[in-house]
This record gives structure tokens, C-alpha cells and sequence, in this order.
């Protein structure tokens, strides 16, 4: 369930870029993809995101900014492909943003 919902945001985001639009409401939302947007800012891609209504499939609002990472789920959680290789974990490809 989570990664379909991630699934269907990164879709949604990658299409906005296209149109030229900085900007999109996500929605519904998961953990899987708060985290892995959470990786997304902390690596300088998106400018910022906000989870406006987390009460049942929730929505989020997020804005682009940068590119380049992969981001697995690991068994420390969902982390960037950097952050793995420091902690010398391996796992799953969620997804990656360029």
C-alpha cells in the first residue's frame, strides 16, 4: 500500500515538472512517502513539503529544487543512497529523483 501511494506521488510530481508547475498536491499520503520526501529535502531536491491534512489519506504540498539520489529501505529505515553506504546497510530501491 505504501509504495503504490509513493508510486502515484512520484508519478504526480514528475508530471507537474513537465508542465512547469514547481509546485502539486499530493494525496492521499503514507510513512513510506513522508520519509522518502524527507530524504528528498534533506539532499537539497525539494525545497520543502507540508502534510496539510493527516488525518485519513491525508494531503501534501511540496515544492522542487534540486536532483540525484536513490533511496532504498533498509533495515535503519528508509534512507539515500549515500547515507547507506556510510552505514554499510543494503535493502530495497523505493524509488530515485534526478
Amino acid at each position: 500500500m505504501g509504495r503504490r501511494i509513493l508510486n502515484e506521488a512520484l508519478r504526480k510530481m514528475v508530471n507537474a515538472d513537465r508542465r512547469g508547475k514547481a509546485t502539486a498536491l499530493l494525496q492521499p499520503i503514507s510513512g513510506v512517502m513522508v520519509s522518502f520526501l524527507n530524504i528528498m529535502k534533506h539532499r537539497g531536491y525539494i525545497k520543502n513539503f507540508e502534510v496539510i491534512d493527516p488525518k485519513e489519506l491525508g494531503k501534501l504540498m511540496w515544492s522542487f529544487l534540486g536532483w540525484g539520489y536513490v533511496v532504498v529501505t533498509t533495515p535503519s529505515g528508509v534512507l539515500d543512497h549515500e547515507e547507506a553506504i556510510k552505514q554499510n546497510v543494503g535493502g530495497q530501491v523505493l524509488g530515485y529523483f534526478h
